[in-house]
């Protein structure tokens, strides 16, 4: 493993645009859990994974009532309270440095509980929406959750909450089953996969699609030069070689299939720190 972290050192110093994709795997080390491990949500509790299932087709149906339903106490909805008050751990903080450093330019989360801003990361797309957020589904604009009085709204009979640019209702941020990714958020995630020189990718196990794709749209880059429609739609210019570094407690399809270059197998809250320290210890050298 040692030979790996200095491997990965010495290849994030040299990146001129690297990027990080991340994962339930980086929230777990917070006490988060995730949807359908052994102590996952939908394990627990089976009857708001069909809620869950349920809610877009609510929300298109008959906004008023999916509010009023959701800002029912016991709906699927109070189960992400605890995402609000948890804190990031150290591969969190580990990102954030690296951005901090110049080193790392942008993350894409698929985790929806807003840890990589909490740890001062200021460059992070969710992919799957947050939870600190809201979204207007005519404008795509978002807005911090403490910006709408729910409740008030609620009691006034005044839901669903409409958006302050357009007048659009107003969802919550987090991608609901069923719903395409948001346009913004889609088109900006594949820019960066073609452009990132270097993707680390962190606590995922790669298997959620769309943003699964994310890995194969830069090694395919990398391997076939970019060429084609595909390269004139996301962004112009010459592609980078891309080298693509998993860091993950168990190997994924990426491993498998050789989309990742390596893997450094182990805890994110682990590797990461010891990756930063490296960095440090060579800029301090080299200082």
């Amino acid at each position: 493993m040692e030979e790996l972290i200095q491997r990965a050192t010495e290849e994030l110093i040299n990146a001129k645009y690297a990027i990080a994709l991340t994962g339930a795997g980086i929230s777990t080390e917070s006490g988060i859990h995730d949807f359908r491990g052994p102590d996952g949500i939908w394990t627990k509790h089976p009857e708001a994974e069909m809620e869950a299932y349920q809610a877009y087709d609510k929300l298109l149906r008959d906004p008023k009532d999916h509010w009023e339903q959701i800002l029912t106490p016991g709906s699927f909805f109070s189960l992400f309270d605890e995402l609000m008050n948890a804190l990031p751990n150290r591969g969190h903080h580990a990102l954030a440095e690296l951005e901090n450093m110049g080193i790392l330019k942008l993350i894409i989360t698929q985790n929806v509980d807003s840890l990589h801003e909490k740890a001062g990361n200021l460059n992070v797309i969710e992919y799957h929406g947050g939870v600190s957020k809201l979204r207007c589904m005519s404008c795509n604009t978002r807005f911090k959750r403490e910006e709408y009085d729910l409740e008030k709204l609620r009691m006034e009979k005044q839901l669903p909450p409409r958006c302050k640019k357009c007048n659009g209702v107003i969802k919550h941020d987090g991608v609901y089953f069923g719903e395409a990714i948001p346009s913004d958020v889609a088109q900006a995630s594949l820019e960066a996969a073609w452009k990132c020189d270097l993707m680390l990718i962190c606590g995922t196990s790669a298997v959620v699609y769309p943003f699964a794709q994310l890995p194969r749209i830069a090694r395919e880059k990398s391997t076939s030069g970019g060429s084609g429609n595909e390269r004139t739609t996301h962004t112009a210019g010459k592609s980078p070689k891309v080298t693509i570094i998993e860091v993950n407690a168990e190997a994924t399809p990426l491993t498998y299939e050789r989309v990742s270059d390596y893997i450094i197998q182990g805890k994110t809250g682990d590797i990461l720190p010891r990756i930063v320290d490296e960095i440090r210890k060579r800029r301090g050298k080299d200082g």
